[in-house]
């Protein structure tokens, strides 16, 4: 599977001149911004009431070893707040929007929550608890959207891996059959199909990759996940054509008339997906703004700004194996240390348990403690649920917007050179 995608990025790669795409975009940020722009950041986040890793032992020893793993104490505390959130959210889960089954706020996010704690904990009623939010989500599916996490791709795709994991191979079968009746439309554009992760193809393409992930064989054909691939290729560059932009990226692309730059809507979410580093659009804070050309330094968010370009810069970095990219991912967790504790609250799209992810990226990639210090003093803030005066979301017990997400964060942090930023990192 990954071989093929890699010829198909080879299209890419022969065309790019990334490094002149950086320098002019940097230079036009750097003669249009100012460096007091971080102030309005803090209007938006916390203070950061924890002292930064040191390099010392005890800077680390009360909450993991020499070799990354949690101490018991640490980790306990961990569980026994895993256990808490669970009690909360189920009770909250009563009054939830009973015709929502998607992933982002809806039952799929939940029963994506659960399979991941029973693959985290073994427990077989966490499977079972899996497959109760999934066969709830499959009885309202949206016949609209065909995204893992805000459509109909991630109720089938997360149903088929419940039920293989149940030894329930023929209801597995009907849902990856419904799943593979939405390809061609997606690879058609129909109904004016953007690329991005959220609403688009992208988010089609992640479905597909994770039933290959899931069932440990390769399930959906490599040709199908090729003509997704292209299909988003050729997108781009149409975008980069009309723009006349061939010159600075031969993929360039838009979600709403707007050129999103973050994880959820924007470049660096297409990018990561086809291993393809990007516009290198930054402010001087180290931040990354929500569009091309928007001067406001505010989202230090996983759908906006450093926490999740951070992924496409580490992708970048082994792909092309640059110090460059290295360094511009490492001054993204600085972003994050100092703005990632957001008033929004504790959730993966725009809250602290999301930002804290790109700390665990930053872990795996590097082996530093430095970064696992700072996801647990994140986790540490998350333990403190309501404590510190943040927003309520629309939907509080949710995977994307609320608890399910900090709760799923949390079970992640307890193996976190296994974690993965859920229905996005690969």
């Amino acid at each position: 599977m990954w071989s093929a995608r890699l010829l198909t990025l080879k299209k890419v790669y022969s065309r790019l001149n990334y490094k002149f795409c950086l320098r002019t975009t940097q230079r036009y940020l750097n003669q249009n911004l100012n460096s007091a722009t971080p102030r309005i950041m803090d209007t938006r986040a916390l203070k950061n009431p924890y002292t930064d890793y040191d390099g010392t032992p005890a800077c680390t020893q009360h909450l993991f070893d020499s070799q990354g793993k949690l101490t018991e104490d640490f980790a306990g505390r961990v569980r026994s707040k895993i256990n808490e959130l669970l009690s909360l959210m189920e009770n909250g889960l009563r009054s939830a929007d009973p015709r929502d089954c998607t992933g982002y706020t809806g039952w799929t996010g939940i029963a994506l929550l659960y399979l991941h704690l029973s693959d985290v904990f073994g427990e077989a009623s966490f499977l079972q608890r899996a497959l109760d939010y999934a066969s709830r989500s499959l009885q309202c599916l949206t016949r609209r959207s065909v995204t893992f996490l805000c459509g109909d791709a991630g109720p089938l795709a997360t149903a088929a891996v419940v039920y293989h994991r149940l030894q329930r191979p023929q209801e597995a079968e009907d849902c990856l059959t419904r799943l593979l009746q939405l390809h061609q439309p997606v690879v058609r554009g129909e109904g004016k199909l953007p690329d991005e992760l959220l609403y688009g193809r992208i988010g089609y393409l992640f479905a597909l990759v994770f039933i290959n992930q899931q069932f440990g064989q390769e399930k959906i054909p490599v040709q199908l996940i090729q003509e997704i691939s292209d299909a988003i290729l050729a997108s781009g560059e149409k975008l980069s054509m009309k723009r006349r932009y061939q010159s600075k990226s031969p993929l360039f692309y838009e979600w709403y008339q707007e050129d999103y730059v973050g994880a959820a809507h924007g470049l660096s979410g297409i990018y990561y997906f086809l291993m393809q580093p990007g516009f290198g659009i930054k402010f001087p804070s180290g931040n990354f703004p929500p569009c091309v050309g928007d001067a406001r330094d505010l989202l230090v968010h996983w759908c906006h700004g450093a926490p999740g370009v951070v992924y496409m810069l580490l992708q970048a970095h082994r792909v092309f194996g640059e110090d460059q990219y290295l360094g511009e991912a490492l001054q993204c967790g600085e972003v994050i240390w100092r703005w990632g504790l957001l008033k929004k609250g504790y959730g993966l799209c725009h809250g602290a348990a999301g930002n804290a992810y790109g700390f665990l990226a930053l872990y795996k990639h590097t082996g530093a403690p430095q970064h696992l210090y700072r996801a647990c003093k994140f986790a540490e803030w998350c333990m403190d649920y309501g404590k510190h005066g943040c927003r309520t979301p629309d939907t509080p017990f949710s995977l994307f917007e609320g608890m399910a997400g900090t709760i799923y964060f949390l079970a992640d942090l307890l193996q976190p050179l296994r974690s993965k930023f859920p229905a996005f990192e690969m």
